[in-house]
């Protein structure tokens, strides 16, 4: 497995870390709502040769590209989908072999703090169910059904696999975050071990699988390091989003590495009992002191501090397996 880093496409300070620490890997990262049109070639090309000369590898892409109208049915998905399974086919040509993808609709991933502070001082992000359910969607109707996000996702694997083993391109899906459905009126399927399962079910291929991103599966049960065995048994753990948190479903936080409830050293070591060869990148750090909180749990700092937290890890873990 290799410790990335996930890096904005404009050069900054978090580009430098990452080459300081001999930083190989990285996951380019856009929120999906700013368009930039990866479905062309070479818009895609320049954006990883700008990383390439830098240092950098890029074995996956995050994000990036608008997808709510093929969740949600609607008839501008199919434009949505075109494009989808060009920038697949462009990755393919491109070498990204991992494309992260959720099926959160409307919504996203949701908290209710941004500004959430840890014993020392740093801020984090945080959940609290309770202030979600004072919004009147709450309690209104549900406007997007589970079974509605199943029908469209399963019409979206139909006709992505295909494009995506042609290519040599692994679709890895992402939890929904928080896991809880519904939330604001709007239904969630990834939200449980059980549906994962499904998800893997729908197509036995090698393109059809997982981003483990651990802070969302350790809320929808209570042996992470069991998870990651059973999901990953046959090699479907694409992408793995290392993360740390307290809490439950309803009312969490996220940590610095390794401070908060999960087992980090045996999710390690689960990693490697499956095989896993991907990429592992931290998820959500802190922001420290004289950090400016632009982009919530995806400052450097926190993250420095997690690539050497991880590779201590992984190096202990190694250590055991070759002593035991």
């Amino acid at each position: 497995m290799r410790t990335a880093l996930c890096l904005e496409p404009e050069i900054n300070s978090k580009w430098h870390y990452a080459r300081e620490m001999c930083v190989n890997d990285i996951v380019t990262i856009r929120d999906a709502t700013a368009e930039i049109p990866v479905w062309d070639l070479m818009t895609l090309a320049r954006i990883k040769k700008s990383y390439e000369d830098f240092g950098f590898r890029v074995p996956v892409l995050e994000g990036w590209i608008p997808m709510d109208n093929i969740k949600l049915g609607n008839p501008e998905g199919e434009l949505e989908l075109e494009r989808v399974l060009a920038m697949i086919e462009n990755m393919g040509a491109l070498g990204i072999k991992v494309f992260c993808y959720s099926w959160m609709a409307v919504n996203g991933w949701l908290r209710t703090s941004m500004t959430t502070r840890l014993p020392g001082g740093a801020r984090t992000t945080s959940y609290d169910h309770a202030i979600v359910e004072k919004d009147p969607r709450s309690s209104g109707k549900i406007l997007v059904s589970e079974e509605q996000l199943w029908q469209t996702l399963e019409a979206f694997l139909e006709r992505a696999i295909p494009v995506a083993e042609k290519a040599g391109v692994k679709l890895a899906m992402h939890p929904d975050d928080p896991p809880i459905s519904p939330l604001l009126g709007v239904g969630r399927i990834m939200s449980s071990v059980e549906n994962f399962e499904r998800l893997l079910s729908l197509s036995d291929s090698p393109a059809n699988g997982i981003t483990f991103c651990q802070a969302n599966f350790a809320l929808m049960q209570d042996d992470l390091p069991a998870t990651i065995r059973q999901l990953g048994r046959d090699g479907r753990i694409h992408f793995v989003h290392f993360r740390d948190m307290e809490g439950d479903v309803y009312r969490m936080h996220e940590t610095f590495h390794g401070m908060g409830q999960i087992d980090m050293y045996e999710c390690i070591k689960a990693y490697m009992d499956i095989g896993f060869d991907g990429v592992m990148r931290p998820d959500h750090a802190p922001v420290m002191w004289g950090e400016p909180n632009k982009h919530p749990g995806y400052e450097g700092l926190g993250r420095i501090y997690a690539i050497g937290y991880m590779r201590g890890l992984i190096e202990a873990a190694q250590a055991e397996r070759k002593a035991g």
